[in-house]
């Protein structure tokens, strides 16, 4: 089964980087495309990031409380 990375998002123009708040799945989880797998914070906003397929968490590349480049991989997701 592959493995592929899950990559910050950019949710506006000017935005370069986002906070990771909260994770809301844990690695070993099974995700559905569009679940939410974690919070960020983003120009003082609250964004949610969703698995970008169905698979299973198997790896959080940063931590709550990191702050990451947009388009940095935050996790990886086992699908098929």
């Amino acid at each position: 089964m592959p493995v592929i990375d899950v990559l910050l998002p950019q949710f506006g123009m000017g935005m370069k980087d986002g906070e990771i708040l909260r994770w809301r799945k844990a690695v070993g989880d099974a995700v559905k495309s569009g679940e939410v797998l974690v919070e960020v914070e983003a120009a003082k906003t609250t964004v949610e990031v969703p698995a970008p397929e169905d698979g299973e968490l198997v790896e959080v590349l940063a931590e709550e409380g990191e702050t990451v480049e947009v388009r940095a991989p935050i996790a990886r997701l086992r699908t098929g």
